[in-house]
């Protein structure tokens, strides 16, 4: 307990030990426990006679004693569908066992006075039977891991996740290195269960940009954070969290690539950038941002700027199809935008010598690549190997996002100055299919008169 919780004495501790009845938790069967089944032995099969040890994590301290909301390491969840903290999946001979903490003893005084595990105060764990139950597999007390893991056996640990368990087996490196690839690779590839669930995450994301615009007369009175708040709104009660933190840049704060601050106005006349996500309860995260204006109406130059920008993801969608290289949508999106720059007279040199490898000088207004991997993770299967992702093929059921941007900067002396403080970046979610791609995403709209009558629509 903490230095400002009252004593308890003995009377009332052993008072309260006594006289409770069960609290029964309805826990159905996880809808992922058969592939996640299947997900263990496909990773144990490439490690065969090793010992693959695979925590969620703990708590993380946001100040003194208060901790952030827990999200579990996402290839634990991926491998168990278990959402509880300081669990720790083992697999050993083909044979997984998951050891975690289960509900609060009444034994012990943790279940009433404990901040972190108490019942009285966080909530009822699962039992270790509930849990196995659920998830479909073992599952041993977390006290018995360490007798576990202390026995001879080749093990590879997935570091950095849980710095206890991280002291407890002895490193190395180019094993763990190898392993921690191999479970970002496992999730390159979706299954039918992962797409429904990125479809419904983008479900819940369409209705937190719809819900924005709804309140656009709020909007205007109290800035970016309104927009920040709804959309937060709608993640928590549809989901379970944000994927990650909202990007809502009006005007100048829209070429800042990550302006996660939020504390800006929502201006007339300028251009509204909006990068939100909404993560599913099963931790499937959307990602998509759309540039709007603020008054309803583009202006003929945010027009221009805006088409320039769309015709880039629009090639960079025709270039995601199996077989494709990885990096294929962005050299399709930035020709685009790289013609579009020396149309504007604004390259040192001519558009071919600007795209040429050794070159790149166009990036000073795009910045960024044009996509990354998408699912549980927002930006998915980031320790895969290099030759694998990101220099490899694309492939049916891969999920990854399209997003082109262009950014003048307020403070680029090389462009003109109405330019300047215009950023605009659209961007969809797409899952490779066996003859192109899907937009998960589609149901917000893109094209400059869509947005328009979009906005119209939701603000009347």
């Amino acid at each position: 307990m903490e230095s400002h919780d009252p004593a308890v004495p003995e009377k009332y501790a052993a008072f309260m030990r006594t006289g409770w009845g069960e609290r029964e938790l309805d826990l159905p069967r996880h809808p992922v426990a058969d592939r996640a089944a299947e997900r263990r032995t496909r990773i144990a099969e490439q490690f065969p006679g090793e010992r693959l040890v695979v925590p969620a994590g703990g708590f993380k301290v946001r100040a003194n004693d208060t901790d952030y909301r827990f999200r579990p390491e996402t290839a634990h969840t991926h491998l168990t569908g278990n959402q509880t903290s300081d669990a720790v999946l083992v697999i050993e001979d083909g044979d997984a066992t998951l050891f975690a903490r289960p509900r609060s003893s009444r034994e012990t005084d943790e279940f009433f006075r404990d901040r972190q595990y108490g019942e009285l105060w966080v909530g009822r764990r699962p039992s270790l039977g509930e849990l196995s139950d659920s998830l479909g597999l073992p599952v041993r007390h977390l006290d018995d891991l360490a007798a576990v893991i202390a026995t001879s056996a080749k093990t590879r640990v997935l570091h950095d996740v849980d710095p206890g368990l991280d002291k407890q087996v002895s490193d190395d490196l180019g094993r763990d290195r190898e392993f921690a690839q191999a479970l970002s690779e496992l999730r390159l590839v979706k299954d039918d269960g992962e797409l429904a669930e990125l479809q419904h995450a983008c479900d819940i994301t369409t209705l937190g940009f719809e819900d924005s615009i709804r309140e656009w007369d709020r909007v205007l009175e109290l800035g970016e954070r309104w927009i920040e708040g709804t959309f937060f709104r709608r993640a928590r009660a549809m989901g379970n969290d944000l994927g990650y933190d909202s990007i809502v840049g009006g005007g100048r704060h829209a070429t800042t690539l990550h302006w996660t601050e939020n504390s800006g106005p929502v201006e007339p006349g300028t251009l509204l950038l909006l990068d939100m996500g909404a993560e599913a309860a099963s931790l499937y995260t959307a990602d998509v941002t759309r540039t709007i204006p603020v008054d309803g109406r583009f202006t003929p130059l945010q027009r221009e700027l805006y088409a320039v920008v769309l015709e880039a993801q629009t090639a960079g969608i025709a270039a995601v199809r199996p077989g494709a290289g990885f990096r294929d949508p962005h050299h399709a999106a930035m020709e685009v935008i790289a013609n579009a720059l020396g149309d504007l007279g604004l390259l040192p040199c001519s558009v071919a010598e600007a795209l040429a490898p050794d070159s790149k000088v166009y990036a000073r207004w795009t910045l960024h690549g044009t996509s990354h991997m998408l699912g549980m993770d927002v930006h998915d299967c980031g320790r895969a190997a290099p030759e694998v992702y990101p220099e490899g093929p694309l492939a049916e059921g891969m999920v990854l996002t399209v997003e082109p941007g262009l950014y003048f900067q307020e403070d680029d002396l090389l462009v003109p100055e109405e330019l300047r403080g215009i950023g605009i970046r659209i961007e969809d979610d797409l899952v490779v299919t066996a003859d192109g791609s899907r937009n998960l995403s589609a149901a917000l709209p893109t094209e400059p008169d869509a947005i328009e009558a979009w906005m119209d629509a939701l603000r009347s």
